[in-house]
């Protein structure tokens, strides 16, 4: 407790931080950002290295099949844990849901790690998810109270960055883990190191950022209809996948409107209540902040979903090489967010997420010209750098925006609506690409490996069809980006 806690008992709230005199990793907060960004290291690592380990999982598990909601089960519970942790920290402080939220994401890898069929792994998956959500959001308000405003951007900067080797080197570990000892590995051994970071940072949280803000008045009780929303938007979310993946299966097509209708049936009222009131309008200041977010990440991320399978089937790369073709996107995506984080950027800032999301759209328009056999697969590359740059400038700008226009005691529902932006539109551009992919005829691309051996050269459509509608709605998240400019909340 500090001298200044001592003197003042009364006082609930955390202790704002006198004014720096160095960077994130100056004497006041070394510690602080080493741990909390060792953790995002660490989770980074975890991300990208159970994609390759989940086929063999699934696999030895009997449970191929279920190979889809391995992946939704951790969003749709994540989504869920997002809400909860901002109501959690917006009136206790974010160190509980913090620490919460490391014990639920350590027990989903075990579980699923030591899962005896597939069932038990996915639901070692929604853990995890649970968990994944508890910490994201509680990240978010620790850097809200623990950072004066002038260094977010370097420590959002920062957060980026540690995506950057677990992005290369993730996918290669995990192979060489899964082949030599196993794929249970990749989950049991991630639990342990992210203990070690945590224990170094939770001195400075406590410090720092625990406790409820002190507004004169005691912390709120739980929203009990943000709760109750958060579930119908899991719930939603879960079934909006389950729709789009059953349509694809043969005489399920008319079936599957069923969960897909009742899905948005949930999920409308749910955003509509969850997120801030004009966002789906595009009104200035925080709504388009939120927007622009879900814009930009389900544009690209539903795009770069289809790349490896397009170099795989219709190019003849190989897994590897089709991975490591957009391994340069780690590279410029945290050459983005450093440029954004520069103090004299920050009048050039709404420039700055404009030319992003036209770089984002180039990428995504640009990437299908390898279907073209004559063009060099190297130009996808080269366009997926660009493309990353732009998320880089885009991605820590809206972190930023977002905690500037909060006022402290709604930094954890705001951060909330923003991962929830961002994971929504995910799962709700994913599921619409997949469709319209399917639909052209993309599930039979699988049939074959390569384009020599017929597997796929004559569905170039199908790609088509998930690529140029993502390049226009990134398109529109360049309009969106003229529309940030709005008085900080105070």
């Amino acid at each position: 407790m500090s001298a200044l806690e001592r003197r003042a008992p009364e006082k609930t709230g955390p202790v704002t931080p006198a004014p720096p005199t160095g960077g994130i990793m100056g004497a006041a907060y070394r510690t602080l950002s080493f741990g909390i960004i060792s953790v995002v290291f660490l989770i980074a690592f975890e991300a990208t290295a159970v994609g390759t380990a989940m086929p063999v999982a699934a696999r030895e598990l009997e449970g191929i099949g279920l190979y889809a909601f391995a992946f939704s089960a951790y969003f749709t519970t994540s989504l869920f844990g997002m809400v909860l942790s901002g109501q959690w920290a917006d009136r206790h402080g974010p160190l509980r849901p913090l620490t919460g939220g490391i014990g639920a994401f350590a027990a989903g890898l075990v579980g699923s790690g030591t899962a005896g069929d597939m069932w038990v792994f996915v639901l070692g998956r929604a853990v995890q998810g649970f968990g994944g959500g508890l910490v994201i959001v509680a990240l978010y308000v620790v850097v809200s109270r623990a950072y004066p405003e002038r260094l977010r951007p370097a420590i959002m900067a920062a957060f980026a960055a540690s995506w950057v080797v677990p992005s290369i080197v993730g996918p290669l570990a995990a192979g060489t883990v899964t082949e030599h000892l196993g794929w249970r590995w990749v989950f049991l051994g991630i639990p342990a190191l992210v203990v070690v970071p945590l224990v170094v940072a939770l001195p400075a949280i406590r410090r720092t950022a625990s406790g409820p803000v002190d507004t004169g008045a005691a912390p709120a009780a739980f929203d009990r209809r943000r709760i109750r929303l958060a579930f119908g938007i899991s719930l939603g979310a879960g079934l909006l996948q389950y729709a789009a993946q059953t349509a694809s299966e043969p005489g399920a097509r008319w079936l599957s409107l069923v969960p897909g209708i009742a899905g948005a049936a949930l999920l409308v009222p749910a955003v509509r209540g969850l997120l801030p009131r004009g966002t789906y309008r595009a009104r200035r200041g925080l709504p388009s902040v939120v927007l622009l977010r879900g814009v930009a990440a389900g544009s690209f991320i539903a795009a770069e979903s289809f790349v490896p399978l397009m170099l795989v089937t219709q190019r003849g790369l190989s897994p590897t090489l089709a991975g490591f073709s957009l391994a340069a996107g780690g590279l410029t995506w945290a050459g983005g967010s450093w440029v954004q984080s520069k103090g004299r950027m920050d009048p050039y800032r709404e420039r700055l997420m404009v030319g992003g999301m036209v770089m984002v759209a180039f990428a995504i328009a640009v990437a299908p010209a390898v279907l073209i056999q004559s063009v060099p697969v190297w130009t996808l590359a080269l366009a997926w750098a660009v493309g990353c740059l732009g998320m880089g400038l885009v991605i820590g700008s809206t972190s930023v925006l977002l905690l500037k226009l909060s006022a402290p005691e709604e930094a954890g529902a705001n951060s909330a609506a923003l991962q929830i932006s961002d994971a929504l539109a995910n799962v709700v551009l994913l599921a619409a690409g997949g469709a319209a992919f399917a639909a052209l005829g993309g599930g039979a691309v699988g049939a074959g490996h390569t384009v020599a051996e017929g597997g796929g050269a004559a569905h170039p459509a199908a790609f088509l069809v998930v690529f140029l509608p993502m390049a226009c709605v990134a398109l529109v998240g360049a309009w969106v980006a003229t529309r940030l400019d709005g008085p900080p909340r105070k």
